[in-house]
């Protein structure tokens, strides 16, 4: 075909520009004289172009662009056209070719021969690289050309990509046409898994999906290495576009491992560094959600650890009480494991009394130590149920139902109640649960525990009905089962239909408010509930069993796929069990069909598995029907589908085979044979209802070609993008809606014609289907192109390549954010190393705003300055300080404000473990350049730093510090030096003092360092002597033997230490005396007591009075009191207190019990605010204590004190004055 200038100016982009070569006709061109000098392909309309058209044309000529119209002619000059050219290097050259050696120039010729490019090559022995030089006179063809190359130079690699299955269908396309031009661009051989690989079922049996961690696919890529890792990069684009979060789980992970891991999960949520990562665990398995790229850093480490742990772990057995194994699982083993860096493992279900602890060997012996401890922190009750084991496990069965462990552990915080596993309770010959906390609250819980027993005794019963029946009864007597407790006072507790459990519990409940405590009451009910129950099995349904011997290979086509048939033959509401081989019962045999049931179900289901039997063996014979139909041979291509999809399909959904035949007629004209096609003939084969629906879905589809149409639309190509939409999502929706195809050209030609099947121009679309769906669809794509026009504004402009990293932001952060601002639409396209390319659409007002941000970015960029400034790396951590408080305080004195991103783009420092010593600096001039004197001075400070020591008492260093660290700071800020007292975080970080030697006898305790210049650092030690205070005189000591069992009375509750710091004098006490408990009153003799007042009163109350000797049960043993005081005189009265307290303690030898009727006379005794008490106390020598839980008051003090002191309380009992000889 040849080309006119008019084309030429097209193709080079240069249309619109007058035409050089204006039409001539053929005779009056003149033929070239000179021939070229370069060999050229003569029938190439590339190198020789037509320069007019075949016939004359009378249109007038234009005038040339080059000068006047009666000027000599430009000739074309062929070699003027545009060069394109590319460089690169590669390190590795393969050069073989099946197997056999070749020289690199015979593989540029190889290029060269299929390429219209040139290739020059030049090595470099020292570095082992070769670098390659290309031009070529398109960049389509140059891009070829490279691949290929890369293709023969480089290595055939394999590479696996794991994605998610819900992005397959992005990385295929429609049609497949994604993956297409993946494949196409790199050449790469990319094998994706077919869906039934990703997706089977076993064994009939669907796999059950799992919500929290979705399944993943291996693909795998094969091509010259630079070409599969552009592939490769372009699936992870597309993954990564669709699934920015991921859950993955690590399974069976061993029991005695997963403690450890467990306890490293701060490590691992680390590793995430920043990003979203949540770590939980459950069974044996740990799972990690979040981001995708820290899922995948935590489980790597999470798999290294478990395989380290795995063969590094050793065991230590030992035997505990059964009880205590409760105290070692939950908070108790998190404590072993954070003690002792050991796990400890229980089995519950092991009837044997050992534990296992877990570690390494040389942990093992802490872990012993930390696992006793624990056993022993906590006491605990073992209550045993009683009765038969029936009665034990009817008792244990309505607690559980109630919730009454957990109940009793709400009310009573710090008590935890355990009852039996289930497996224990079905092998167990007496049940006891664990009460475990501390003994008082223990104490209550067990009392509360024994009333319900109490009340549970002859209140239950076992009823045994069917479990086949329950749902039957429930269903039809749900109402009147729950009408039971209100007339009979008794629940019904039926199993778990799961369990399968005959066994139903009646409960006459002892909360009910008609609860009566009559053993022959709760019998009546129960028995009168159960004759109810028994009438309802009757009414229900008789239930049978029937056995069929079916052949095991059968089984599975009565299960169907995921159990969709079995499912279907037990119906959804009926009470039925079917079991198959071995599960039957223990005669069962393999091929045995248990069924139970209703007599009715049972007979159905019989009768339909052995037809699905008879019809699976019949399968062949059945599947033998065919039919035969003829279709116009113009809708097989639609029939079939791409690559059969459509014939599979119908493969997949009827489990027919369908066969496309053509029939063909040949007609002789002359010599030659031309084949004529009218008609296809289509052959289907399999069960006869499937093959008859086959048949109409084929028709139905031909029906509905046959009413297709066509239409062309013209819609400028600038708004094709915004109308097909991210993925195709939009032109989907429509195609959706209408039952139509859209086609949009793709890349344009050298003619200018889109490559699709159909032949469309850069500006049309088309539209196929239905005449009523290509007019909806036509209607909403114009209205679509509308709303483009108005919104799809493009607005193109430059910004330099260094400051697009700082627009686009971290993952994109800063550009997602002028997104989701302004609504607009950003492209960001790298022309060089010095300038980028940014294209905005949406609305003016969306364009505008998000260019102004853009620039306002990339200006910020333009003005900063970057700097290094070199610091040695040991002062770099003086320089950060602590929490990074160094560097914040520095930044702001430069005035470069507080903010933490700002911060970390100002200042950075090497890394740790980096060998550089340098600190850059970036951002505005101004702020870099006062930085950078701040901090060479700041270095230069560092550098003339000298570290001295100073002896400070460790008394002094609290107040030398001062609250908050004030007076501290107050010297640090008047010096200019840094002081490090010891026990400081940074202590042992500043170095050794260069003055060392003059302390090595000083006890470190008491060294404080002080850093900084010389003269600072002096000052502020002047300062630090200067504060001290002066040391406290010595004091003065005595010693004073003390009985432990008079440790109470002669401290009264504390008062007489006070007494004592009132003189001045401390006490040290070498034992400590244990807390007393109050007395507790003797056992009453049983005499009947009489009156106690001295004259007769009718109206004087009765009272008991006991008298017993003190200190019986007392601590023996004596505890050295040591006084000290500041001068001699408080030291000797503290002396006289002491002997005289111990002499009244001696004299308290007699306790008495006075126990009143009530305490409606306490008030009374004792007095506003204890003044009576303290009265009779002091008048009498004896020690009165008034009881708030009981009616006893506890005399202590001689016979005779106690005695007085018991009258004179009761006279304040009854009320009478006192006696003036009293």
């Amino acid at each position: 075909m040849a080309l006119s200038a008019a084309d030429l100016q097209k193709k080079h982009d240069m249309e619109g520009a007058p035409d050089p070569f204006a039409p001539t006709p053929v005779e009056q061109v003149e033929p070239l004289s000179k021939p070229l000098k370069q060999e050229l392909d003569t029938n190439s309309h590339q190198a020789f172009p037509s320069l007019a058209s075949s016939t004359p044309t009378t249109k007038p000529a234009t005038q040339s662009a080059w000068g006047a119209a009666s000027g000599p002619r430009i000739k074309p000059v062929i070699n003027k056209q545009p060069v394109f050219t590319d460089s690169f290097t590669l390190g590795t050259v393969e050069l073989t070719k099946d197997n056999k050696p070749v020289t690199l120039g015979e593989t540029i010729k190889q290029v060269m021969a299929k390429y219209k490019v040139k290739v020059e090559a030049s090595g470099n022995q020292r570095g082992r690289q070769t670098t390659f030089h290309m031009k070529a006179e398109s960049q389509r063809e140059l891009d070829k050309a490279k691949r290929f190359l890369l293709a023969l130079l480089s290595p055939i690699e394999t590479f696996n990509v794991t994605a998610p299955i819900s992005t397959i269908p992005t990385i295929i396309g429609p049609k497949g046409a994604t993956l297409k031009q993946i494949r196409d661009q790199t050449g790469a051989k990319i094998d994706v898994p077919p869906k039934d690989s990703t997706n089977g079922a076993s064994n009939g049996h669907a796999v059950g999906d799992d919500d929290d961690e979705e399944p993943s696919v291996q693909i795998t890529v094969i091509g010259p290495k630079p070409l599969a890792l552009e592939a490769v990069d372009l699936i992870n684009q597309i993954v990564a576009s669709k699934t920015s979060r991921s859950t993955q789980r690590v399974r069976d992970i061993p029991p005695h491992v997963l403690p450890f891991i467990l306890a490293r999960k701060s490590v691992f949520e680390a590793v995430a560094q920043g990003s979203e990562l949540k770590l939980q665990s459950d069974h044996f398995e740990v799972t990690a959600s979040g981001e995708r790229d820290a899922v995948h850093r935590a489980l790597d480490l999470i798999k290294a650890d478990i395989a380290e742990l795995s063969s590094n772990l050793t065991s230590l057995k030992i035997s505990l009480p059964k009880r205590q194994h409760r105290l070692l699982v939950g908070e108790g083993a998190q404590g072993v494991m954070a003690k002792s860096r050991c796990a400890v493992m229980v089995n519950f279900d092991d009837p044997s009394d050992e534990i296992a602890v877990w570690g390494h060997a040389a942990d093992l012996p802490s872990g012993l130590a930390a696992v006793m401890e624990q056993a022993n922190s906590k006491y605990i009750h073992e209550f045993p149920l009683p009765g038969p084991v029936t009665l034990s496990k009817q008792l244990l069965a309505y607690m559980n139902r109630i919730a009454y462990p957990k109940t009793l552990s709400e009310k009573h915080p710090g008590v935890s109640i355990f009852t039996p596993a289930p497996a224990t309770i079905a092998r167990a010959h007496s049940l006891v649960i664990d009460i475990v906390g501390d003994k008082p609250a223990v104490d209550v819980v067990v009392r509360q525990v024994s009333e319900l027993i109490g009340k549970l005794i002859g209140a239950t019963k076992d009823v045994s009905i069917d479990w086949l029946l329950h749902r039957i009864i429930n269903g039809k007597n749900a109402k009147k089962i729950k009408q039971f407790h209100d007339t009979y006072n008794v629940l019904v507790y039926f199993p778990a239909e799961s369990a399968e459990q005959s066994s139903v519990l009646l409960v006459y409940d002892p909360f009910g408010i008609a609860a009566s405590p009559s053993p022959d009451d709760k019998a009546k009910s129960l028995d009168e509930v159960t004759k109810e129950l028994m009438k309802m099995v009757k009414e229900a349904a008789d239930v049978k069993s029937d056995t069929l011997q079916v052949e095991k290979r059968w089984h599975e086509a009565i299960i169907g796929q995921g159990g969709t048939t079995l499912n279907a033959i037990i119906g959804e509401d009926k009470a039925l069990s079917i079991k198959f081989g071995l599960e039957a019962g223990d005669s069962a045999t393999e091929d045995s069909i248990l069924i139970r049931g209703t007599s009715a179900d049972v007979s159905r289901a019989a009768k339909e598995i052995l037809q699905i039997v008879e019809n699976a063996k019949n399968d062949e014979i059945v599947n033998s029907y065919s039919t035969e139909f003829d279709i116009d041979r113009e809708y097989v291509g639609r029939v079939v589908g791409a690559q059969g999809a459509g014939i599979n399909k119908l493969r997949d959904q009827l489990g027919v085979r369908v066969d496309v035949l053509d029939d063909t007629d040949e007609k002789e004209s002359g010599k030659k044979k031309k084949a004529v096609h009218h008609k296809s003939k289509v052959k289907i084969t399999g069960r006869k209802e499937n093959v008859e629906e086959a048949q109409k879905r084929i028709n139905a589809q031909i029906e509905k070609l046959a009413d297709e149409t066509s239409e062309i639309l013209q819609i400028p190509n600038k708004y094709h993008s915004g109308l097909i939409g991210q993925f195709g999502k939009y032109v989907i929706r429509l195609e959706e809606n209408y039952s139509v195809k859209i086609t949009f050209p793709r890349q344009t030609a050298e003619n200018g014609e889109g490559k699709t099947r159909e032949q469309l121009k850069p500006d049309e679309v088309i539209i196929k289907g239905g005449k009523k769906g290509v007019a909806g669809a036509k209607a909403e794509l114009l209205d679509a192109v509308e709303f483009e026009k108005e919104t799809n504004n493009v607005l193109k402009f430059t910004v330099p390549t260094r400051s697009v990293a700082r627009i686009l932001g971290k993952g994109g952060k800063s550009i997602n954010e002028i997104k989701d601002t302004t609504d607009a639409q950003i492209d960001v396209e790298k022309v060089s190393d010095d300038s980028t390319n940014i294209t905005v659409r949406g609305t003016k007002k969306a364009i505008n705003a998000a260019k102004t941000a853009i620039l306002a970015i990339a200006d910020q960029v333009a003005e900063e300055l970057a700097l290094t400034v070199p610091v040695e790396s040991k002062y770099h951590r003086s320089l950060i300080g602590a929490g990074g408080q160094g560097l914040k305080d520095l930044v702001s004195r430069c005035g470069g404000g507080s903010d933490p991103k700002v911060l970390a783009n100002l200042i950075r420092f090497p890394r740790q473990g980096e060998p550089s010593n340098e600190v850059r600096l970036r951002g505005e001039p101004a702020v870099v350049n006062k930085l950078k004197v701040e901090l060479e001075k700041a270095v230069t400070m560092l550098r003339d730093r000298v570290i001295l020591a100073v002896e400070i008492p460790a008394a002094q260093h609290r107040a030398l510090i001062g609250r908050g660290g004030q007076h501290l700071n107050e010297l640090q800020d008047q010096t200019g030096a840094q002081i490090q007292f010891p026990g400081s975080r940074s202590y042992a970080h500043v170095g050794e003092p260069e003055n060392a030697v003059d302390f090595g006898d000083v006890d470190p305790a008491n060294i404080v360092k002080v850093t900084g210049p010389r003269v600072a650092c002096e000052k502020a030690i002047d300062g630090l002597k200067n504060s001290m205070k002066a040391a406290a005189p010595e004091l003065i000591t005595s010693t004073i033997s003390v009985p432990l069992k008079y440790h109470q009375i002669i401290s009264q509750q504390g008062q007489f230490f006070r007494n004592l710091r009132n003189f001045g004098v401390q006490v040290d006490q070498s034992v400590q005396a244990q807390k007393q408990e109050v007395p507790v009153r003797p056992v009453p003799s049983g005499t009947t007591t009489a009156r106690i007042d001295e004259e007769e009163d009718p109206e004087a109350p009765e009272v008991e009075w006991e008298v017993a000797p003190n200190y019986q049960n007392a601590q023996e043993g004596d505890s050295m009191w040591t006084l000290k005081a500041r001068d001699q005189g408080g030291l000797e009265r503290a002396e006289k207190l002491v002997h005289d307290a111990i002499e009244h303690a001696k004299g308290m030898s007699f306790i008495g019990f006075l126990t009143l009727p009530d305490r409606s006379s306490f008030p009374r005794i004792v007095g506003s605010k204890g003044a009576n008490v303290m009265r009779i106390r002091n008048e009498t020598g004896a020690d009165i204590q008034v009881s708030r839980e009981n009616d006893t008051i506890i005399i202590v003090g001689s016979e005779n004190s106690i005695i007085a002191a018991k009258n004179a309380v009761m006279r304040l009992a009854s009320g009478r004055p006192r006696r003036q000889h009293d």
